[in-house]
């Protein structure tokens, strides 16, 4: 048997990632985009300690000049982070020698590995996040347009699975974009209070005063505006809330358009056909099919989400001054997260943009039941009529007498004596049975 021919490595592609590949969130995240921002993070150190005194001009100028991610080789770098654990030890190598001997010893001045990488990992959360909340902002505005076009589109309300009592397209839409400036606002927040990281072998800054600073913590606030950051109160290599905040705000967020999701899944069974994406994905066997790709892209996001963001919590047990293990373990998953949320957020503005909705359909579900989904409402308005226990009794009769005989409660409710002299047309019409969905949507939709 011949063996298959060599594979060269390549960068990764996303080959069994559709949910991200070629999204706003793949380039921000990639190597390309961490290399961009470890060289960011170490170009502004230079300068913060040029503008402190602490290093010669020339030294930011040449430090800043060389830190072009196309001087520096991604795969030697990844090839040669095992050696150290990881890939600030060969970058800051390299970085040194493309400054040159003059400024060399410059480059990464008092810090350590993790002051660089987690700068970095922020560096690449904030350019991510501005990426993910403009899709969020698309998604929103899509919502808001479906909810107040279909404000008074009556559809079943389903719980448990079952048809309960009438909603409308136009509140469960409102409910979506709810969720979707729930998940804007804890992204908003994260992102504003994304800190930069600077501390030195063990957190206590001792390098930068051995190296000249009168005053170490102001050195870090200077890094920290260089970089557009928030100057940490502390440095934070074992307290890993800014980690963990952005995780839980991630998760969240895939939740938030996973339920959209899920929904718009149910919606577009062809048995039930009330919603449909506007450009379905095809099969490979079946011609026929239209499948709600960015609806299966996004729910599956959401199932995933969870567990990278439970990694990112464990991490917060991160032992002494610098942790053996907690800190390594974040890296794929913080990554992975932010692909997955920037992926899912990519589909849900093309979903919601798209989405084809059939109110018509949603309105000859509401009679599946042969009229018993207002039954809730005849409960309460018959009861004044007959007596709560007479109309008690009478439902349960009639809505038996409704599915053995095929026949609508409405027709069976004429037929009683004692109904003659009330308005049946207006009791048992499930688009008049809405509640205050109405006025519900209005509200949501006054958020901005």
């Amino acid at each position: 048997m011949t063996s298959p021919p060599p594979v060269r490595p390549t960068a990764d592609a996303g080959l069994l990632a559709p949910g991200w590949t070629g999204s706003p969130a793949a380039e921000a995240t990639g190597d390309t985009a961490y290399l961009r921002a470890l060289l960011d993070a170490e170009a502004a150190l230079t300068r913060a300690q040029a503008a402190a005194g602490l290093a010669p001009a020339g030294a930011a100028t040449a430090v800043t000049a060389a830190a072009d991610p196309a001087r520096f080789d991604v795969r030697s770098l990844a090839e040669r982070a095992r050696g150290g654990g990881n890939p600030v030890i060969p970058l800051v190598a390299d970085l040194t020698k493309a400054v040159g001997a003059e400024y060399g010893p410059y480059v990464h001045r008092g810090a350590t590995s993790q002051d660089i990488l987690d700068t970095a990992t922020m560096l690449v959360a904030a350019r991510t996040l501005g990426l993910v909340l403009d899709d969020l902002a698309r998604t929103a505005r899509a919502l808001a347009r479906l909810a107040a076009e279909h404000r008074d589109s009556a559809m079943p309300g389903r719980t448990l699975t079952q048809h309960a009592v009438p909603t409308t397209f136009g509140l469960k839409a409102a409910g979506w974009r709810a969720l979707v400036l729930d998940a804007r606002d804890r992204l908003t927040a994260v992102r504003d209070g994304l800190p930069a990281q600077l501390g030195g072998a063990a957190g206590t800054l001792a390098a930068f005063t051995a190296y000249g600073a009168g005053d170490a913590t102001g050195l870090v606030a200077a890094y920290a505006r260089e970089l557009g950051l928030r100057a940490p109160e502390l440095p934070w290599h074992t307290l890993r809330t800014p980690v963990a905040d952005l995780a839980g705000a991630l998760a969240f967020t895939a939740g938030a358009l996973g339920k959209l999701a899920v929904d718009v899944l149910t919606l577009a069974r062809t048995e039930i056909a009330e919603v449909a994406e506007g450009s379905g994905g095809g099969s490979s066997a079946m011609p026929h099919k239209a499948n709600p790709v960015r609806s299966t892209l996004i729910a599956a996001a959401s199932a995933r989400a969870p567990q990278l963001a439970a990694t990112l919590y464990g991490s917060l047990a991160a032992g002494d001054e610098r942790p053996a293990g907690a800190w390594h373990a974040e890296w794929e998953p913080l990554r992975d997260l932010l692909r997955l949320v920037g992926g899912a957020a990519r589909d849900a503005a093309e979903l919601t943009e798209g989405l084809r909705v059939y109110a018509d359909v949603m309105r000859q579900h509401l009679d599946l039941t042969h009229g018993l989904i207002v039954s809730e409402r005849l409960s309460a308005e018959l009861a004044s009529v007959l007596g709560r226990t007479r109309a008690k009794e009478l439902l349960t009769q009639l809505a038996a007498r409704t599915y053995a005989e095929g026949r609508p409660l409405r027709e069976l409710l004429a037929e009683e004596p004692e109904l003659k002299d009330v308005d049946l047309d207006d009791l048992t019409d499930p688009a008049r049975y809405t509640g205050s969905a109405g006025a519900l949507t209005d509200r949501a939709l006054e958020r901005p």
